[in-house]
């Protein structure tokens, strides 16, 4: 039996509470210039994080340092609960912090499961050792039919895919290959809305695997489709941090725009 005392629900609750990968006080100075500065950001299995702003807000700096890339120059970054540090890339994705960029790391010519699997190929035999393409190229169709991704053909090059079944095919192989936060650079950026929306469904989807999401845009209407929380900078500072039960469409549209600053623009426009 329970001890009266003993707080069992608390324990676990407590432990599921406990971000996937955390930020406090991050900043990040190049010389004299500081590009981030006073950064928190939470993110939790099984939600998106959006991060918005405009260009040169600090965005681009924010993903280098959660992936490896750059150390930050104050702060703290934290995963599981742990402080960390990042010496390179490598160390980030053997922590499960895996980023997909905008300028996709495929080779154009080479079909789609090569590209699934490239720098990380299957191989078979004891001595003379070979590429195992069918167990490759079985996997990629499964790991692809996994999120809702139906290619014709997994050996076409990828690069006859669209931007959105690439962007797709990337968020798939994160995944296979153990990530369980996926920092996203811009998916949505240059494509169209069928495309979008293609992308933005498979970010979803991810969330619903109980991966955390860090979902970098400029655009607050594809934001809104699948965010849970929301963070936006301004020239390396954060200027608004909300939940989406805090937060309307509209409200955030006009923070992108400007918030306050706009608004006292148009009131003095219009006098």
């Amino acid at each position: 039996m329970t001890s009266p005392d003993s707080t069992p629900d608390d324990t676990s609750s407590t432990e599921a509470s406990v971000p996937l990968i955390e930020l406090r006080g991050v900043g990040k100075s190049y010389g004299n210039i500081a590009a981030l500065h006073g950064i928190d950001l939470r993110v939790g299995a099984g939600e998106v994080v959006c991060v918005l702003g405009d260009n040169g807000a600090g965005k681009s700096t924010l993903i280098k340092i959660m992936a490896g890339l750059h150390g930050q120059s104050e702060g703290q970054l934290l995963v599981d609960g742990e402080p960390t540090s990042f010496g390179s890339p490598k160390d980030a994705l053997d922590k499960g912090i895996a980023t997909v960029y905008q300028d996709l790391a495929v080779v154009s010519l080479m079909p789609v499961w090569r590209n699934f699997f490239l720098g990380q190929e299957l191989r078979r035999g004891r001595i003379l050792k070979s590429l195992d393409i069918d167990a490759m190229r079985a996997t990629t169709i499964d790991e692809l039919g996994k999120i809702g991704i139906d290619l014709p053909d997994v050996d076409a090059p990828i690069g006859t895919l669209s931007g959105g079944q690439r962007q797709c095919v990337a968020i798939a192989r994160a995944m296979f290959f153990g990530a369980r936060v996926l920092i996203l650079d811009e998916p949505t950026a240059a494509l169209g809305v069928k495309q979008s929306g293609m992308v933005l469904r498979y970010i979803a989807a991810a969330r619903e695997k109980g991966l955390g999401v860090v979902f970098i845009t400029h655009n607050p209407h594809h934001a809104y489709l699948v965010g849970d929380h929301f963070v936006l900078l301004n020239r390396g500072r954060l200027t608004l941090d909300r939940a989406r039960g805090d937060i309307t469409l509209d409200d955030l549209t006009t923070e992108m725009a400007g918030g306050q600053e706009l608004a006292a623009l148009t009131q003095e426009l219009g006098r």
